[in-house]
């Protein structure tokens, strides 16, 4: 098992930190809180809200990003969404997101991101240059940035911090002892935080909401279209592919829904080749993630199909959320 692999099981298991690792974490902590309070944060001309987490591993940010992208919609904005591009190539300049781009060049998340929803979306390392760039190209008036809550010269106007609720923060230590980026304490300096599924909730008392995320219909990758409901799936045995940072959520979703599933999970992001996925077979079709099927569409495999899932969530629980974001508009 890899080293990540047994460094990620102990973190979220019920032991201690590892002894050897704390004054690697406490050096850690250090340097990461030194940052954030040298960091001189630039503004950009619109509002911006970060979508980010303070541990490592997969926490449903994206979908929470999409969601986000929508209820800000249909409340009249015109939103953009800057992200790094996890994934892609790097490259000296931000860099737009087109509907034919290709993950490994702008990263899987910012290229699903822009299908799903259509809005503006630029990557680069650099989140204050891609948000300039974006704001420049003059089609969005609020940014909405994926990832990014470690990133301090960006300025923001909102955080949303997103929380895995089944595992919630681990053994509560900094990396590499534990799984957190950011102290636990953070969580009372953001604006809300977002617990995907589970019972865990955050320390103390900063506004937060459950939400889950609800699987849909699996759409056919060479079809482009959905196949049969979720529920005719159930008795079916699956070859299910995974590549994000918690592999074992989406296997539990299928499960969930009836499957028998063979699980064929891969490191989050990663950027696969169509030997990773098993041969076609009517009797045992490849379900996998939408965010591993934006790098598997041109594959032409006949028996690959994604799964979408949506945020289950009241829009009303941002409310004070979204009247922030109104008032830091009508200030600028």
């Amino acid at each position: 098992m890899p080293l990540t692999k047994r460094l990620e099981r102990r973190w979220y298991a019920a032991r201690p930190p590892p002894l050897l690792l704390r004054p690697l974490a406490a050096l850690y902590g250090a340097i990461a809180d030194q940052r954030r309070r040298s960091a001189k944060p630039q503004r950009v001309p619109v509002p911006v809200v970060v979508v980010g987490n303070i541990s490592v591993g997969g926490t449903g940010k994206t979908p929470v990003v999409i969601w986000l992208v929508e209820a800000l919609r249909q409340q009249g904005w015109r939103p953009g969404v800057i992200a790094r591009g996890y994934g892609g190539a790097r490259h000296p300049h931000p860099r737009r997101v087109q509907a034919d781009s290709a993950a490994a060049e702008v990263g899987d998340e910012p290229l699903l991101i822009h299908l799903q929803t259509g809005v503006p979306v630029m990557v680069g390392a650099d989140r204050v240059a891609a948000a300039q760039a974006l704001v420049a190209t003059g089609g969005v008036d609020i940014l909405v940035a994926d990832d990014g809550l470690q990133h301090y010269r960006l300025g923001r106007d909102v955080e949303l911090c997103v929380v895995d609720g089944v595992r919630g923060l681990g053994n509560g230590a900094r990396l590499p002892a534990g799984p957190l980026r950011e102290p636990a304490t953070r969580l009372a300096d953001v604006s809300h935080v977002l617990v995907n599924g589970g019972d865990w909730s955050p320390p103390g008392t900063p506004p937060w909401t459950r939400f889950t995320l609800q699987p849909g219909a699996p759409r056919h990758l060479a079809a482009m279209e959905a196949a049969e409901p979720l529920a005719a799936w159930a008795g079916r045995r699956v070859h299910a592919v995974a590549g994000i940072g918690r592999p074992a959520r989406f296997f539990d979703t299928l499960e969930a829904a009836g499957m028998t599933v063979v699980p064929h999970p891969f490191p989050d992001h990663h950027a696969f080749v169509p030997d990773d996925l098993p041969p076609a077979d009517p009797h045992c079709p490849v379900l996998m993630t939408e965010k591993d099927a934006v790098k598997c569409r041109h594959f032409g495999h006949a028996q690959l199909f994604a799964l979408p899932v949506r945020v289950a969530m009241p829009e009303a629980a941002l409310a004070t959320v979204f009247r922030t974001l109104k008032e830091s508009a009508d200030a600028r």
